[in-house]
Order: C-alpha cells, then structure tokens, then sequence
C-alpha cells in the first residue's frame, strides 16, 4: 500500500492494518520528511486518544490529514503508532 498526496509517497508498506476502513502504516514506512507534529488531538471511545500530523510537501500544507495513536486502548494495541491518513491523502494498492 501506499499513501500519497499532491504527488508525494508519504508512506509505503506490506504491512498496514486496515481498521474501520482505514490503512494504517507502520511508523517505519514513513518519509518523515512531509511530517510535521501538530497540537491537534481527538479521542475515541474504543480506540483512545489520537494525535495528528500535518503534511507538508512542495511548499503545502494539509493539517491533520494523518493521524495515530502513542497509546491505544488495548482493545486496539494492534495499531500502537500506526498512521492513517485522509483530507485528500489517496490510499493506494500499488
């Protein structure tokens, strides 16, 4: 899988989880290059609290388009640091 956004490949990966329809990548697949922290924080009931990442590539930026949770809730522990992706993020198969 990879995801990708204003032509940029921000993660690749064999591995993603797909939860609620969503790929999440493995924080090793990432080219930390386009990511940078952002405040932005939301929770959820079954998964906890996520925090985001905005994108930055070829002088743009798309805030909160990726997100992950440091520390799911166990009933999630398989996506501990792994990032999903939307806001215009295509989530390929390639």
């Amino acid at each position: 899988m990879k995801a990708i956004w204003n032509n940029a490949v921000l993660a690749e990966s064999d591995a993603t989880v797909v939860v609620e329809g969503n790929h999440y990548f493995p924080m090793a697949s990432l080219e930390m290059k386009y990511f940078k922290n952002s405040d932005r924080q939301t929770t959820c009931p079954w998964k906890g609290v996520a925090h985001y990442y905005d994108l930055s590539v070829n002088g743009e930026v798309n805030a909160g388009a990726a997100w992950f949770y440091p520390t799911a809730k166990p009933q999630a522990s398989h996506i501990n640091n792994c990032v999903a992706f939307w806001k215009g993020v295509s989530v390929v198969n390639d």
